[in-house]
């Protein structure tokens, strides 16, 4: 897996971090209430006022709020990276190098908790999948298996590949050849559908973000938003479906 590139911080002093993260208003939720070290109250400052220690960020950390965005499904990628290599140096772990053992983790969960969140939402598919999650009452209902037609077609794949595999020890044949042949062409139907899925997702997209503009708060319009999410989650069952299936036969077939 790729690595994220981390802001430049080789010149930057302790002090001049210390005053950047102290003279910034915070509105991130932290893990606490109060300090692990003094127990002084804790108001979503990342340092404890009275003992100037790092502070855990809360795991329930809501990724569209922590980069200051709206639950929109198109971003502005430039904000976002932005925002992640502001939060980056205040939680990079060089600068906490020197500290106990205490503060040096909590500086890597900040640390890590941030790359996954800058990861998920960079990503589109992993973007609506969390936005999905965190509208958990929605998808209550969703169906589970991919729709009838795709069912069956994944149903006679399976059947071909392993009559394939079957053959495939023996070595080349007229049969193998024939049976590869139909099998690459059924991989290049399933890709050109997961285009088609992904161009469907794309416009359900636009009419989430239309809704949650003019309705901001989770409640509002709350059926409508129930139903594009619904929709997308369907969506995406179904890509995962073929998305697997490509995979499988990519292995099988080459």
């Amino acid at each position: 897996m790729a690595q994220l590139a981390m802001p430049d911080l080789s010149g930057i002093t302790s002090m001049e971090h210390l005053h950047e993260i102290t003279s910034t208003s915070r509105e991130l939720p932290m893990a606490r209430s109060m300090c692990w070290h003094c127990q002084s109250e804790i108001t979503g400052e990342y340092l404890c006022g009275q003992c100037v220690k790092v502070q855990p960020l809360s795991k329930d950390l809501d990724y569209f709020a922590c980069f200051k965005l709206s639950r929109l499904l198109k971003v502005d990628e430039q904000q976002l990276e932005r925002t992640y290599y502001d939060l980056s140096r205040t939680f990079h772990p060089d600068f906490y190098c020197t500290k106990d053992d205490s503060e040096k983790t909590i500086s890597l969960g900040n640390s890590a908790l941030l790359n996954t969140a800058y990861r998920t939402l960079k990503n589109p598919i992993q973007r609506v999948e969390y936005l999905i999650r965190l509208e958990a009452g929605a998808v209550k209902d969703i169906r589970s298996n991919p729709a009838a037609d795709l069912f069956e077609e994944i149903l006679e794949l399976q059947e071909d590949l392993e009559s394939f595999r079957q053959l495939a020890p023996e070595g080349s044949s007229s049969d193998l050849e024939t049976l590869r042949t139909k099998l690459q062409g059924e991989r290049e139907h399933l890709e050109s559908r997961q285009g088609k899925m992904e161009a469907s997702l794309y416009l359900k997209f636009n009419e989430w973000d239309h809704v949650q503009q003019q309705h901001p708060e989770q409640e509002d319009a709350r059926e409508e938003k129930d139903r594009i999410l619904r929709g997308m989650r369907e969506v995406l069952s179904d890509r995962t479906y073929v998305s697997n299936m490509v995979n499988e036969l990519l292995e099988t077939t080459g």
